[in-house]
């Protein structure tokens, strides 16, 4: 009984050390942004008036964070001029960061869709969505190195605390305050926006408080990159690969509009024929991409072992360690495993709109009491790991995740049911809670302790690629086949997940994850 009563107490205490602290506001730092170029902006661009298939082409500006590996190594090892002397190599990077996303925040505040073009408001969104990812990573690098194993999974759980807050204030702080501000579907205000998100923005002034007054971490892994001329070159290499990605978007644009035209003509899907014409088209960018790097290296512009370092020793480690097929099906599994709830998530709150909710109930309901539904569902997902191993409570989550896909139809014929309302976001984030804790085990379990890094941004990023670029035309699916059978498609979506993990079950061993 002693025992147990120092543990409570030695635990208290550490809840209250400051790498722990300093843990919660990044947290709420990290959580901050999705929301707001995601279904906070879905609904000020609902108000105005524009159609479900261009609102949910937004959930696009989001695919920074499924990308952020590829700059990964990049802000792992690169100073910064001046900050980096002043602040050290995480703290600068923290700093420039923050202020990239309140920067984007207000450039967000400062385009009224109703007036502007959408470019202009896409243009921010996409700014966001590249600094909140490249927060993310140097957040995820500062927990690591700030402190000892001991008290990671302290930090960890107070950093999960803080992003579930920061959601909670972009989510439904914000549909509080712009119905607050006086704007509503019926009466659009502009300002009511602009003054909440500027409000937004405004909290990052405690992160960039915060990352001025907390230490460098001590330990830090050995730069790849030697010297300042191997930085620049690194730099530069990287601007030429994006500009070779962006060119490709912009030169194959009438092309693919084109094919799209050719094609829903003869195989009569436009929807089909549009996601498939526009993954072969980010695939060719990436290719175009790819190549430039590549380019780079045989010309010894940039260094090859620093390249080989950065992105290829990860890769090759992990298929090394699992065997080519079981490193694909383990990939393919991570790939696919959020499809149905992320893909149904970019089209919710349209949903609700239609179905006349109000700000408030949307705030009340999914915001607040969604989010505490979601952070007991990873409460006990944690729980069950711990007793079950991480596949059975994977499969679990899967199965969940596609049923209660199906309430959603419920919804749908209940219209305007506060009731129901309240059952469809239990069931779904409680379901939603477990099934991320069960998946954020079995992420954590696949990576190599030697590039933990870079290996995890790889499997985060992955894990939300396909499902968000598919969920870019979830609005074009329900304009064409209505919000039941789509909710149908996606519940369908996760059937190919369950046989992953069947199959990956028999393989990989996981029942005592680390």
């Amino acid at each position: 009984m002693i025992a147990r009563l120092r543990s409570w107490q030695e635990s208290l205490q550490a809840f209250m050390h400051p790498r722990v602290l300093t843990m919660l506001v990044f947290g709420i730092m990290a959580g901050l942004p999705l929301l707001l170029i995601f279904s906070t902006l879905s609904l000020w661009l609902g108000e105005v008036g524009i159609a479900k298939s261009e609102i949910t082409y937004f959930s696009w500006a989001a695919l920074g964070y499924s990308f952020k590996f590829v700059w990964a190594p990049l802000v792992d090892v690169m100073p910064l001029p001046l900050l980096t002397r002043w602040l050290g190599r995480r703290r600068a990077w923290l700093l420039l960061a923050q202020c990239m996303v309140m920067g984007s925040i207000i450039f967000m505040a400062m385009v009224d869709p109703a007036q502007n073009s959408l470019v202009w408001m896409g243009v921010a969104a996409v700014c966001l969505g590249f600094s909140s990812a490249t927060q993310d990573i140097v957040t995820d690098a500062y927990r690591i190195e700030s402190a000892n194993a001991e008290l990671q999974a302290m930090m960890s759980a107070s950093y999960i605390a803080g992003y579930r807050i920061g959601m909670l204030l972009a989510g439904g702080g914000a549909l509080f305050l712009a119905s607050y501000f006086g704007t509503s579907i019926e009466h659009y205000n502009f300002e009511a926006w602009q003054l909440t998100y500027w409000a937004m923005a405004s909290l990052f002034l405690v992160g960039i408080l915060t990352t001025l007054i907390i230490d460098e971490p001590k330990q830090q892994q050995a730069s790849a990159l030697i010297n300042r001329r191997h930085h620049v070159r690194f730099f530069i290499t990287f601007l030429l690969a994006v500009s070779a990605f962006i060119c490709s978007f912009a030169l194959t644009a009438d092309l693919t509009a084109l094919a799209k035209q050719k094609l829903a003509l003869l195989l009569s899907n436009a929807q089909l024929v549009s996601v498939f014409i526009e993954l072969i088209r980010l695939v060719f960018a990436g290719v175009a991409a790819a190549l430039v790097a590549l380019l780079m290296t045989q010309i010894k512009f940039i260094d090859k072992q620093s390249v080989t370092h950065s992105y290829i020793a990860p890769i090759q480690d992990f298929f090394t360690r699992y065997g080519w097929s079981l490193a694909w099906l383990l990939l393919a599994l991570v790939g696919l495993y959020r499809i149905s709830d992320i893909v149904l998530g970019v089209v919710a709150n349209p949903l609700y709109q239609s179905l006349g909710f109000t700000k408030n109930e949307i705030a009340t309901v999914v915001k607040t009491f969604g989010v505490f539904m979601t952070i007991f569902g990873a409460f006990y997902g944690g729980v069950l790991v711990l007793r079950y191993g991480v596949m059975p409570i994977l499969m679990l989550g899967a199965v969940l995740s596609a049923i209660t896909n199906l309430l959603f139809m419920l919804l749908v014929q209940s219209g305007h049911d506060i009731t129901m309302l309240y059952v469809v976001i239990t069931a779904d984030n409680l379901s939603g809670g477990l099934a991320n804790a069960a998946f954020i085990a079995f992420l954590s379990s696949l990576t190599n302790i030697s590039f933990t890094a870079v290996q995890y941004a790889i499997f985060s990023s992955l894990m939300t690629l396909i499902p968000k670029v598919l969920g870019g035309y979830s609005g074009s699916m329900v304009e064409s086949i209505g919000f039941e059978n789509f909710f149908l498609m996606t519940a369908l979506m996760g059937l190919p997940v369950l046989l992953l993990i069947a199959l990956a079950r028999k393989r990989f061993n996981l029942t005592h994850p680390q």
